[in-house]
């Protein structure tokens, strides 16, 4: 006879549950002065030549993990650093789903790693789609999302905050209420990726109320250090300390825990700010500018460092925009988004030359036909 799991953990696949994970040389933390429990090097690598490499990092970086938890609000125990976000997705996926029978449901379009870690797991995926509301542009619909998690057993939740690639930022009563009706059925993770650009507070201020509920942050966005490969799950303490049993030996490299550690000085941070307020003003420039131009149809309104845009002739656009140098993402596979391209926000120069680009298309094409005036 199973005995039912307390809390948060009933939302964990069984058999991991009491799973005790891979136990690194590193993981028992014990001190002296010669090391030889790791099968390390006694030397440094003749290219290492600050000897910093040679052994293998902590397994969560102390003082990254602290930097960390400073940045976000949060406790050490409630945040697991990892591979970015894309290793967050995926453990969740694995800690969670049951091959064949959990479900991870997805709001398309929306970043693609979500449905390729349910595939990898066996995992069902279960579509609910955004809608295109003529104001706000692409949003959840929240009752067709619960409707659809209930029915088809959906373990995970993953809702994208500003959504990529469509930019709306969800509203945190909503959030609130969709994992309280979830509640003992799913987790809902609210990917905050693009959160810095946002103006809608991070769901980490639900986490004490919300047990269910997991937020993904990273600092590969408005950090600048996509190469570093550093992202973060913030969740109850119960579901990190699983997902830490699940990850991966030595996530991060030392080397670049102490990259990550001087991005969030101080005097770092404040060079965020001022790039993240840059970057504010060119989405608006870029918004207005676009908008007006008769290639474009629509320009969908944007919390993220990027502008989704719907174009006359897509084709035309992602071509001569490539011809002058910059490449932007082709949207037009992505469901409802055959006409689309999204644009990162770049530097005030970069931004001129896509909106110089794009003028000189527009006025290529010939002017719409006026039916204005009565029949002859």
């Amino acid at each position: 006879m199973s005995v039912e799991a307390p809390g948060i953990l009933a939302l964990v696949r069984e058999d991991l549950r009491d799973f005790a994970g891979y136990s690194s040389a590193r993981s028992a933390r014990l001190q002296g002065e010669i090391w030889l429990n790791a099968n390390e090097s006694a030397w440094a690598n003749a290219a290492d030549v600050d000897a910093a490499c040679r052994r293998y990092p902590d397994p969560q970086p102390a003082d990254l993990r602290d930097a960390l938890c400073a940045l976000y609000g949060v406790r050490t125990d409630q945040l697991l650093v990892g591979r970015g976000s894309d290793e967050a997705i995926d453990l969740l996926v694995r800690a969670t789903c049951t091959p064949g029978r959990d479900a991870v449901l997805v709001t398309p379009p929306v970043f693609g790693m979500y449905a390729v870690s349910a595939r990898l797991q066996g995992a069902p995926l279960v579509d609910a789609p955004l809608r295109d509301d003529p104001r706000e542009g692409l949003v959840p619909d929240f009752e067709a999302i619960e409707r659809a998690a209930l029915a088809r057993g959906a373990r995970l939740v993953f809702l994208c905050s500003p959504s990529n690639p469509g930019g709306a930022a969800i509203p945190l009563d909503a959030v609130a209420t969709l994992a309280r009706r979830l509640a003992d059925h799913a987790l809902v993770v609210v990917d905050e990726a693009y959160g810095e650009f946002s103006d809608v507070p991070s769901a980490t201020s639900l986490l004490g109320d919300l047990p269910n509920l997991v937020v993904l942050r990273t600092l590969s966005k408005a950090h600048a250090l996509a190469a570093a490969r550093i992202g973060v799950a913030i969740a109850a303490p119960e579901l990190i300390s699983v997902l830490r049993r699940c990850q991966a030996p030595y996530p991060v490299p030392d080397p670049v825990a102490r990259l990550g550690v001087a991005a969030l000085s101080p005097d770092a941070l404040a060079r965020t700010r001022a790039r993240i307020d840059q970057v504010r003003i060119e989405r608006a420039r870029l918004f207005d500018a676009l908008s007006r131009l008769r290639c474009v149809r629509r320009v969908y309104p944007s919390q993220g460092n990027f502008l989704l845009v719907r174009f006359e002739d897509a084709d035309a656009a992602f071509a001569a925009l490539l011809a002058a140098g910059v490449v932007v993402r082709d949207q037009r596979a992505a469901p409802s988004l055959g006409d689309a391209l999204r644009i990162t926000v770049g530097t005030p120069a970069q931004n001129d030359r896509v909106l110089e680009t794009l003028a000189t298309l527009a006025a290529a094409r010939p002017a719409p036909i006026s039916t204005a005036g009565g029949a002859g």
